[in-house]
């Protein structure tokens, strides 16, 4: 078999097996140096909680946010599954939305405040302000650096709008979580269990995905650029996706600021915009799976799988067939053909960078890592 060279279509050149390009080592530094700033961040937040809502309501709090939080990390999940992103990524995304941004929300409002009191002693700031303008603006900002930062120092993981999606999400995920501990403790001081009752209703059940839909038009107009191969264009798509996060974030907050009937609301307005995402999602998810078919197609044609593998490998009815060959072995090779099945879809989009142009040496390098892997792989599993 001969390695498949970047451009338009693949032709046979060097062996995969050949030494590698070089792969920068960026990304895994990143990653690593942002866990632990994020985790600094989140030792912060949690002694300002602890101090502000004191440790037993900080428990209580914390207990019930996770609750829509693993409603939302399982969606997540599910559109991140066809070509996952890293983990260290995925962490550092998370951290920054938990604790980072969070930290930038309440520093500014904290400035906000003695601006206040200095310009009108006695006085306080206007809370449908803050609620329509103020949060707005901070959170999303805020929130979108941290998609930013992951593709400014992890731009090959950013193949497209999904991974822009997954990201922005994850942040969203992150500040959404600790957000609502700040809600349920508050409530619960202020209110008893009543009012900690109603205020879940309202922040898990019926909202838990809020801040993912604001933020995720920070991600896909990012995931647009990345696509594109926008280089340093991909500011104007970031101020872009911001200002769309920016507004649908000030629609929300204001619907429930003014509006009389917060029902009718939810119905006509917040429910639509969860739908409209929700298709979304769905669509992107499609174009992934057959972006991952047309570039295995593509090695294929260069000898490196059957028709048939590329059936298995780049289709969701094929890969529950693939696994459940695996588990009818003995013993059962699940593990590996799940490794196969992940090394073949990352293949794929290092294809599709290389073919875009977008990819450079670092896509270069995965793709001969991943072609030797796969044929071990697969020779692995045949055994």
């Amino acid at each position: 078999m001969s390695h498949v060279a970047p451009g338009p279509a693949p032709q046979p050149a060097a062996p995969a097996w050949a030494a590698p390009v070089r792969a920068r080592s960026g990304g895994t530094v990143f990653a690593v140096i942002g866990i632990v700033l994020g985790g600094f961040a989140a030792l912060l937040v949690i002694a300002y909680l602890a101090i502000a809502l004191g440790a037993s309501t900080l428990v209580i709090g914390s207990l019930l946010a996770l609750v829509p939080l693993a409603g939302v990390l399982l969606a997540i999940r599910w559109v991140d599954r066809w070509e996952p992103e890293p983990r260290g990524a995925l962490w550092f995304a998370f951290l920054w939305g938990a604790a980072v941004s969070v930290v930038v929300a309440l520093v500014v409002d904290l400035g906000v405040q003695l601006a206040v009191a200095f310009v009108s002693p006695g006085g306080g700031a206007d809370e449908a302000v803050g609620a329509v303008v103020q949060a707005p603006v901070v959170e999303e900002v805020a929130k979108g650096l941290g998609v930013l930062l992951v593709y400014a120092f992890a731009r090959w993981q950013f193949d497209g709008p999904v991974d822009g999606l997954v990201y922005a999400a994850t942040v969203a995920a992150g500040f959404a979580f600790t957000e609502n501990i700040i809600y349920f403790g508050s409530a619960l001081i202020e209110g008893g269990a009543e009012s900690l009752g109603a205020t879940f209703v309202v922040r898990g059940i019926f909202s838990p995905f809020a801040h993912v839909l604001f933020t995720a038009c920070t991600g896909l107009a990012i995931g647009i650029a990345a696509r594109r191969g926008a280089g340093g264009g991909v500011i104007g798509w970031f101020l872009l996706g911001l200002l769309a996060a920016i507004a649908l974030h000030a629609l929300w907050n204001g619907s429930l600021a003014f509006g009389d009937d917060a029902v009718g609301l939810y119905l006509t307005v917040q429910v639509p915009i969860f739908a409209g995402a929700v298709l979304l999602a769905v669509l992107l998810r499609r174009e992934e799976v057959r972006t991952t078919r047309r570039r295995l197609g593509e090695y294929a044609a260069a000898g490196w799988f059957s028709p048939a593998e590329v059936d298995l490998l780049a289709t969701p009815a094929g890969r529950r067939q693939a696994l459940a060959w695996a588990r009818a072995q003995r013993p059962p090779r699940t593990a590996g053909m799940r490794r196969l099945i992940t090394d073949a879809t990352h293949l794929a989009f290092a294809r599709q960078r290389i073919a875009s142009g977008v990819g450079g040496a670092k896509s270069v390098a995965d793709e001969q890592a991943l072609l030797a892997a796969i044929v071990s792989e697969r020779a692995a599993l045949m055994r």
